[in-house]
């Protein structure tokens, strides 16, 4: 492939709601201990995600919540398991992402994703996001979870993307943002969360992706 300029983005939680489609998955099988089973949830992937050979995503789902629940002490009744599996592909997109890519595409830039997600399930989430995609990286091609190096690796070779015409940006900051530091990339810290990490480690801080493309032209430049 051609090289050029491009952003990549980390999908869930950045450009995807994943608060709130797993927030009302949890609600709908724990009610009012929601987010303490989303709490458990969060461990219980780090550490599935961690395990070699690698899982795939859809296992990291339905046995991560299995053991989330079992840890917080929730009945899964029936198929209940795979709650998170079926919301998965249904997630709402942020309300800014559209104008944001347009924005970026106008400008020239090559757009990407790098996720922790199955093949199958982020081609079903391409469907409702608001732009062409010129290339998707997924753990299963890769083989492992960010914030292993995979995902850049894989896309720094099969884009071919030269020195400085590359900004990543992402929500996360332990699978995304501390990665891309390592290995010198530019990156925008999209802090939906407000999760209070030090922010030293990204390039540009945002709030939201609504300034997005201006700051990827600032970073870029420097």
């Amino acid at each position: 492939m051609a090289a050029g300029r491009w952003v990549t983005f980390d999908c869930y939680g950045t450009l995807v709601d994943w608060w709130t489609g797993m927030g009302d998955a949890a609600q709908a099988v724990a009610g009012d201990r929601a987010a303490e089973l989303l709490d458990a949830y969060h461990e219980q992937e780090l550490i599935l995600e961690a395990e070699r050979p690698a899982h795939s995503y859809r296992h990291v789902l339905t046995e991560g919540l299995r053991r989330a629940a079992a840890g917080v002490g929730v009945e899964l009744p029936g198929d209940a398991d795979q709650a998170f599996v079926r919301t998965w592909t249904e997630m709402p997109v942020f309300g800014d992402v559209g104008p944001a890519l347009a924005q970026l595409r106008d400008a020239g830039w090559k757009l990407a994703i790098l996720t922790n997600c199955d093949d199958d399930l982020i081609a079903e989430t391409q469907t409702h996001i608001p732009a062409q995609l010129d290339m998707v990286v997924t753990a299963q091609q890769v083989g492992s979870y960010k914030p292993d190096l995979g995902h850049f690796h894989q896309f720094r070779d099969r884009s071919g993307v030269g020195e400085g015409d590359w900004v990543h940006a992402a929500c996360s900051w332990m699978h995304d943002i501390l990665p891309a530091a390592r290995i010198g990339i530019p990156r925008v810290w999209v802090d939906r969360d407000r999760s209070g990490h030090p922010p030293g480690v990204a390039s540009i801080v945002l709030p939201d992706m609504t300034r997005l493309s201006a700051a990827v032209e600032q970073i870029s430049a420097n």
